[in-house]
């Protein structure tokens, strides 16, 4: 793979640098189809589609980083995100943007090259599956047969005996068990209580509430949905880590 980089930063000596570290990268192969100095020229050369990964600083004049990086995840088939900033007290904002990974200046040429090799391994499709069919569930309902696609469910929660699965726009029931689901797709889903797993892309924040039965607890934050969800104890550290990528 060849990853296409579009450098966004408002300095050209930032820029220039980072065009130099690139070019010492040989894994992988790496081709700089561009430059901007600010957000909207960043959006202009996007658009024009065949960008794999942007270099983004977050300070720049107008529209930051943090924001043109929101705006990137509207997009059906987005770009992968780096920061590269000289401040290192955004990062959890940045994960939260599912960036891929966050560099600080000055940026070593070692540090670049691993976060290359993550975004990489992001975007190669996965091995022995079919990059046009995601892994599904499917799901009985009414009399038919309807395929989920599991990087569309945000979460996954037993019910009684079935298992509500919610995906952004809607609900369904699934006759299924929770740990046959948390044992064929950990590597999607993280388990935050004994009757729930939510999508690791998902997670958003996790956050500290005070019930007044129940008293001080956890809850987790997802995209795309209004409610939360409890965290048990025991499963803050696991959720926490899934936060942090």
């Amino acid at each position: 793979m060849t990853l296409k980089v579009l450098i966004v930063d408002d300095e050209t000596l930032a820029r220039s640098r980072l065009r130099t570290l690139l070019g010492e990268c040989t894994d992988p192969r790496v081709d700089v189809l561009g430059e901007a100095g600010n957000a909207v020229q960043a959006m202009e050369q996007i658009q024009r589609g065949h960008i794999d990964l942007v270099l983004l600083d977050i300070h720049m004049p107008g529209v930051d980083g943090m924001a043109l990086a929101s705006t990137l995840r509207q997009m059906t088939a987005p770009p992968t995100v780096v920061f590269v900033t000289a401040y290192a007290e955004h990062a959890v904002q940045a994960f939260e943007l599912e960036a891929a990974d966050y560099l600080t200046k000055p940026v070593r040429r070692e540090r670049l090259q691993q976060a290359l090799q993550k975004v990489e391994k992001l975007r190669a499709p996965k091995d022995g599956t079919d990059s046009a069919m995601p892994e599904c569930l499917i799901i009985q309902e009414r009399g038919r047969s309807e395929r989920v696609a599991l990087q569309d469910v945000v979460y996954l929660k037993a019910e009684l005996k079935y298992i509500t699965v919610r995906t952004r726009e809607k609900e369904h029931i699934y006759d299924g068990a929770l740990s046959d689901l948390e044992s064929r797709y950990s590597h999607m889903f993280v388990r935050i209580h004994r009757n729930a797993l939510v999508s690791r892309r998902a997670v958003r924040a996790v956050e500290k509430h005070n019930d007044p039965t129940e008293g001080e607890g956890w809850t987790v934050r997802l995209d795309g949905v209004e409610e939360r969800l409890a965290v048990s104890r025991r499963q803050l550290a696991a959720v926490r880590e899934s936060l942090m990528g």
